[in-house]
Parts: structure tokens; sequence; C-alpha cells
């Protein structure tokens, strides 16, 4: 999940894992496997680099489990 806020400056959370595609329009369209669309103010490589870094949470948590 990662943290966006759409062009109203409304904060939003996201299923990162729903996104099937990111384009400037100029803003930045965020659209979901859902067919639904988001508008947020974040760039194209803000949003990538928010996926990248919740994903390297979540990552890094598993190994700490499986080393238990």
């Amino acid at each position: 999940m990662i943290v966006l806020q759409k062009l109203n400056k409304e904060e939003i959370v996201l299923n990162s894992n729903l996104i099937e595609l990111i384009e400037t329009i100029p803003e930045t369209k965020i659209m979901l496997t859902t067919g639904r669309y988001y508008l947020v103010t974040q760039t194209k490589d803000e949003v990538v680099n928010r996926i990248i870094e919740y994903n390297r949470k979540i990552y890094s948590n598993l190994m700490k489990v499986s080393e238990v």
C-alpha cells in the first residue's frame, strides 16, 4: 500500500499490486487492473519509488520471519 495525494489534495492509500499502468498526461494518471484510475500530484518516478520502498519493507520483513 502506498500513500499518494489526489489532485484535490485528498490523501489516499493505494494497493500498488493493482497498478496496471502509470502515465503522465501531464498529471500522473494511475490505471488499476479494476478499470478505475486516479490522478495524483506525485510524478511517475515518485510513485515508482514509493512502490519500490513499500516492496522493500514487505520483503525484508519476510526475510526476518523466515530466519526465525
